[in-house]
């Protein structure tokens, strides 16, 4: 009968060696993860760089006539940097895109907007434009600069809609297509000219920070965009 039960001392080893089991497996599986992501950016950072040199021929050729308006929504701590938005919309304009809205939420661009327009010698406020940003192609970057206060923050809720969609699935790098772009700015009453693509500028969205934008992604960015299939309505 002594020997019909394990002794009991011999449990608490086995729930040690168990726990040290799973323990050593959690650990596993963050290294790698953590592997996967490091592997993942530096590939985005090496592929960035390729575009930029014009190493990749296909990044080369941007179709840009769907790209009638580009919205750019820049977080406020990000939207400080001055001379980073300058050298942003220098490149946009380097690309072909001519028509721009910017958007903080807290309205610090607006105050920086007399310095961005000095700085940019081919941009031109909506506000000096007497048509609308849709009807052609102008010759100069038109280039609209607002805030929550000016009643546009549909745009920046589109923005938020789509982060906080990603942040659940765990997927905050990519782009945003044009369908789900669409899609919530409708979800938050958007009512004026819809923008063709929104980019969001920030410390964990899909741009990623002012600080650290390449080149490379922005061109990627848009050549993504401009290969989706565009439906419009009639």
């Amino acid at each position: 009968m002594a020997f019909r039960y394990p002794p009991r001392n011999l449990s608490h080893p086995i729930l040690t060696i168990v726990n040290l089991g799973l323990q050593l497996l959690w650990y596993f599986l963050q290294i790698v993860v953590s592997i996967w992501y490091f592997i993942s950016a530096m590939a985005n950072l090496f592929e960035s760089y390729f575009i930029s040199y014009g190493l990749l021929k296909k990044y080369k050729s941007l179709h840009l006539e769907n790209l009638r308006y580009l919205a750019i929504v820049i977080e406020s701590e990000d939207a400080h940097q001055t001379s980073r938005v300058v050298k942003l919309l220098r490149w946009l304009d380097s690309i072909g895109v001519k028509n721009v809205c910017l958007y903080d939420m807290n309205g610090v661009l607006k105050k920086s907007k007399e310095a961005i327009f000095q700085k940019l010698k081919n941009a031109k406020s909506i506000e000096e434009t007497n048509e609308a940003v849709t009807k052609r192609v102008p010759d100069h970057m038109t280039l609209e600069i607002v805030s929550y206060v000016d009643g546009k923050e549909a745009v920046a809720k589109a923005a938020n809609l789509i982060f906080v969609e990603k942040l659940k699935q765990h997927n905050l790098g990519g782009e945003l297509s044009e369908t789900r772009l669409n899609e919530a700015l409708q979800i938050v009453g958007f009512k004026g000219p819809e923008p063709d693509l929104l980019l969001v500028y920030g410390p964990i969205v899909h741009m990623g920070s002012l600080s650290s934008m390449r080149y490379g992604s922005l061109i990627k960015a848009i050549y993504i965009f401009t290969k989706v299939n565009q439906n419009y309505g009639t």
